[in-house]
C-alpha cells in the first residue's frame, strides 16, 4: 500500500507538470490541444520516471538504461492511450480539453501505468 501511495504522489507531481505544460501551450502558445497534451505527457513522463526510480519504488540496483528501456516501452503505450483518449473526448464527446486530459490521464494512470511500473519497469530484483 505504501508503494501505491508513493507512486500516486509521483504521478500527481508529474501530472501537475503535464497539465501545466498542456495549459500553457494551448492558452499562451496557441498549440492544438491534442498536440499540447502529447507534449505534456512527454514532460510528465520524464519527471515520473525520475521520481519513481529514486523515491516511489527505490529500485536503483538495476541499471538506469535497462529501466529506461522498460519505461520507454510502457510509456509509449501510455502516450498512445492518453493521446487517443483526449482526442476521442474532445472530438467525439465534445468535452473541454483540460477535463478530457484529466479524465484520460487518471484512467490510464490507475489502470495501466501503476500495474506495469510495479510489475515490469521497477520490479525489484531479489
Amino acid at each position: 500500500m505504501r508503494t501505491f501511495l508513493k507512486a500516486n504522489v509521483a504521478a500527481i507531481v508529474a501530472s501537475t507538470c503535464d497539465y501545466a505544460f498542456t495549459f500553457l501551450m494551448v492558452e499562451f502558445a496557441g498549440i492544438d490541444p491534442v498536440l499540447a497534451s502529447i507534449g505534456g505527457t512527454i514532460t510528465g513522463g520524464i519527471i515520473n520516471f525520475i521520481i519513481c526510480r529514486y523515491w516511489a519504488f527505490k529500485v536503483t540496483g538495476t541499471a538506469m538504461v535497462q529501466q529506461g528501456k522498460k519505461y520507454l516501452i510502457t510509456w509509449a503505450g501510455n502516450l498512445l492511450l492518453n493521446a487517443a483518449g483526449v482526442y476521442v473526448l474532445i472530438n467525439y464527446a465534445g468535452v473541454e480539453y483540460m477535463f478530457a486530459k484529466v479524465l484520460t490521464s487518471l484512467t490510464v494512470a490507475w489502470a495501466y501505468n501503476y500495474p506495469l511500473q510495479k510489475k515490469y519497469v521497477f520490479k525489484s530484483i531479489q
